[in-house]
């Protein structure tokens, strides 16, 4: 690509950014990344009426715990370009709103656009007159010149309604009777009727531009090369060119990205569907809604996971870090059909980037759960707790899995698991555990593997079978039969410990 690539991901802050906006954030990195381009962020701001305080905030903090930060976008200082300073910015389109009506009264002049003093009121005639004829009113070439516009109106009597302060919108006028030939680089070549299309509004009396006309004339001060975007804006894609061709502007490469899809049904994920099967569809919690942050997920598996969600890499591989990903992707990949949301798949992504972990990482979290349950520095203590994480984070899909998974190793059982009580507690088991509880103590290499010998020893010449004695000691020490390698978790409480839980055990059970 001889022109610099540089993409924009452009947000409303109407609210949180969901997970589907969080995935069109980072196909327009990867792709500005993999060809040595810039990642641009806008925050589209006009619609002040739909403004919610601290979204801009949480789209900045979600795209940096993600991984992606921008390389430009609000409180970016100027860029300056070869022999010039050039500015891109500013970057909140609230804050461009004095560039637009330039381009509108542009397009009047150059007679693509029209202004229009229609009433909304007499609009919703008019679609009821249609409705009630078995039509569809579309305000297009079809009926404009019976509307009340400056195309059906003289000069003189649209000046008038000008001077006088009269309310109007700028409409575009779309052509008639032309085939539109556009490009999507996922969804190949697409025809459109230009008699189908409706005259957008593009801008408004009160000085604000609507999406439709500020999106284009951002993209082309920003010089944008590529416009990633979800499948959403795909019925636009025909004014965007249009309104291309009309200013006279190279247009960008267009790609719109598939819908990401409830788990089940149709349609496309909602922040419901989140609720209704607990789990989170934001990057980081919004109010009452847990984002995936908090909810213990680790931004390498969020991106990893959004990733494989309409993206195909055309290999068995599943895991990526963002390194890989950036040499990897290619807008060719990505599936033009919606990709299916599994909540159990995300859960295996963070297993998987757990298990990539270091032991001293996952400690570290796992410490603030023992501060909290205040366990004591000598048995919580770091190399302690690495050895332990290190034994059980197989297990484990999250760091807050690490206590019911282990918290055996830090505070002996009080109580014992109902069933496998039933099942191995038999009237000899509390000789059987003596006698173990003799060899422990007689230990002094109190190793795993010399325990393994020594306890195994015992019972092959007692003639012992191993279910008698092992089901027995691991529930005692766990109080339940589970956990890793038995002889592991009695190396690692040390001799005492295991003494007093088999006394205890066997003061309780009998």
């Amino acid at each position: 690509m001889s022109q610099k690539v540089r993409v924009r991901f452009a947000p409303s802050p109407t609210g949180p950014l969901h997970i589907g906006g969080v995935r069109t954030a980072l196909f327009n990195y990867l792709f500005a990344k993999k060809h040595g381009g810039d990642f641009v962020l806008r925050i589209e701001d006009t619609d002040q009426n739909r403004y919610v305080e601290g979204a801009e905030d949480y789209i900045i903090e979600a795209l940096n715990w993600c991984g992606i930060p921008f390389d430009e976008g609000p409180s970016t200082p100027l860029k300056t370009g070869p022999g010039k300073e050039t500015r891109f910015g500013p970057y909140r389109q609230s804050e461009r709103k004095d560039l637009y009506s330039q381009y509108a009264l542009e397009l009047i002049e150059k007679g693509h656009a029209y202004y229009a003093f229609d009433t909304s009121e007499r609009l919703d005639f008019h679609r009821k007159d249609h409705e009630a004829k078995g039509k569809t009113f579309i305000y297009n070439w079809h009926n404009r010149l019976k509307l009340d516009n400056s195309l059906s109106l003289s000069a003189e009597d649209t000046k008038s309604k000008l001077d006088s302060g009269q309310p109007y919108v700028i409409r575009f006028k779309s052509p008639q009777d032309e085939k539109l030939h556009l490009n999507d680089i996922i969804r190949g070549d697409i025809e459109i009727d230009t008699n189908v299309l409706d005259d957008k509004i593009l801008f408004k009396s009160d000085g604000m531009p609507t999406y439709h006309l500020a999106n284009i004339v951002d993209d082309h001060l920003m010089e944008i090369t590529h416009v990633i975007r979800g499948e959403e804006w795909l019925p636009s894609l025909a004014l965007h060119q249009l309104l291309y061709n009309a200013f006279g502007w190279d247009a960008p490469k267009f790609a719109h990205l598939p819908l990401i899809m409830k788990p089940t049904g149709k349609g496309k994920l909602s922040k419901r569907d989140g609720e209704k099967g607990g789990f989170p569809v934001f990057p980081l919690s919004w109010n009452e809604s847990e984002g995936y942050r908090e909810a213990g997920y680790f931004s390498e598996a969020v991106v990893n996971f959004l990733a494989m969600l309409g993206w195909n890499p055309g290999t068995e591989q599943e895991l990526f870090s963002l390194e890989d990903l950036v040499q990897e992707f290619s807008l060719e990949r990505v599936n033009k059909s919606g990709a299916r949301f599994d909540p159990e798949k995300t859960k295996w992504y963070n297993h998987q980037w757990l298990q990539l972990k270091s032991s001293a990482e996952l400690a570290e979290l796992f410490g603030s759960v023992l501060a909290e349950k205040e366990i004591s520095r000598e048995a919580g203590n770091d190399s302690y707790v690495e050895k332990v994480v290190g034994l059980i984070k197989e297990r484990a899909d999250f760091p807050s899995d690490f206590w019911e998974l282990g918290s055996y190793f830090f505070e002996a059982p009080t109580t014992y698991a109902e069933k496998p009580v039933k099942k191995q507690w038999k009237e000899n088991t509390p000789q059987i555990l003596q006698n173990v509880a003799k060899i422990i103590g007689n230990t002094s290499d109190f190793t795993s593997e010399n325990l393994e010998t020594k306890i195994k020893e015992w019972i092959a010449s007692n003639e012992l079978s191993f279910g008698k004695v092992m089901g027995p000691l691991r529930l005692v020490i766990v109080g339940d039969l589970k956990g890793p390698h038995l002889f592991d978790i009695l190396a690692m409480i040390g001799k005492e410990a295991c003494l007093v839980r088999i006394e205890n055990a066997i003061k309780t059970l009998g």
